[in-house]
């Protein structure tokens, strides 16, 4: 086995209806185009697209989000493994973070490999996750009572919805989103790459929410297969009181469904359990939880990812990086 070339990864991708947005080609040359460098391998119905960032010295961290994952035999797998070793040590990689694409429910059962459970996670590991198959009145019954009405009210007041490509006052709007709430907002340029990669490929939309021609709200969509992900949003704090965000959720919901989706993932909630969850998100708003009351109106199912885990090759180096990752989670 040797390493993919991105027309090779795509022909491998186009029979994998399943695999995950984070293993597309396209996010790939998102990533690359930031720092990060971009290894492709394939194997059977197995493969993996690995993610490196340089350190000093001339080490690199490696990651693989969602990799693909089919019914290897042992022989394979093993052979599998051995070549993602060398790939990774050729590029000096202190560690390998796999982030599977499994719910905490799901087992490893096929992964026989030497792995650190890992306390870090790159994505956020917890999530609401919308079920959008049967029709648009049955989606919007099992949506909490408020949230239909607020999307019935958003449509009442006047807010439309409407496909937007104007990436600079998106990213002006991310920005002022950021700071009011308290997350990090990529560059223009990062926006700008993941439109101009996804969009023509019918794997990404901009939408934008309006009111008498004025942009209210905003958010960056994406699909693939029979699942979609809403990753990026922005609000402004005009005409909050008719309602455009939830209007705007029901509209992306609806492009997913025209590419095929049946599931949408709201991409990120506090990692908390449920209970947790219900009993505090009415006097939390730091972190994520600013944003827990607004998505579980939508009517989805809470999951948590399977934990990420760590493959080692520079034990002493690995735990020096765990060490400084600790403190700094402690500062912060």
């Amino acid at each position: 086995m040797t390493e993919a070339s991105l027309a090779e990864w795509n022909r491998f991708l186009a029979g994998r209806s399943d695999a995950h947005i984070l293993q597309t080609g396209e996010w790939g040359e998102l990533k690359s185009a930031f720092g990060w460098d971009a290894a492709r391998m394939v194997s059977g119905d197995s493969g993996i697209q690995i993610l490196f960032r340089r350190l000093p010295l001339g080490f690199t961290i490696a990651y693989a989000p969602k990799p693909v994952f089919g019914d290897q035999s042992s022989v394979s797998r093993d052979r599998f493994w051995t070549e993602v070793d060398l790939v990774c040590r050729k590029r000096r990689a202190v560690f390998l973070k796999i982030e599977p694409d499994l719910w905490e429910n799901q087992k490893l059962e096929t992964w026989n490999l030497k792995l650190e459970t890992s306390f870090h996670n790159i994505q956020p590991p917890r999530t609401i996750l919308v079920d959008i198959k049967g029709t648009e009145a049955e989606i919007l019954a099992r949506m909490k009572q408020k949230t239909r009405y607020n999307i019935r009210l958003a449509e009442k007041k006047g807010v439309a919805v409407r496909a937007w490509d104007d990436i600079p006052a998106f990213h002006k709007m991310m920005l002022a989103t950021g700071a009011r709430d308290r997350f990090g907002v990529h560059s223009l340029e990062y926006y700008r790459r993941a439109y101009e990669l996804f969009r023509p490929k019918g794997m990404a939309e901009l939408l934008m929410a309006e009111f008498e021609g004025k942009p209210l709200a905003a958010l960056m969509v994406f699909a693939r297969g029979r699942r979609a992900w809403y990753m990026y949003g922005a609000s402004t704090d005009e005409e909050r009181n008719r309602m455009p965000t939830y209007l705007l959720q029901w509209d992306a919901m609806k492009w997913a469904r025209s590419k095929g989706a049946e599931a949408y993932d709201l991409w990120g909630v506090p990692d908390e359990d449920e209970k947790t969850l219900e009993e505090s998100f009415e006097t939390r708003r730091d972190g994520l939880w600013g944003v827990y009351r607004f998505k579980r109106g939508f009517g989805g199912e809470l999951k948590r990812a399977q934990q990420a885990v760590d493959r080692v090759y520079n034990p002493l180096l690995y735990r020096l990086i765990l060490l400084w990752m600790r403190v700094r989670r402690v500062d912060d």
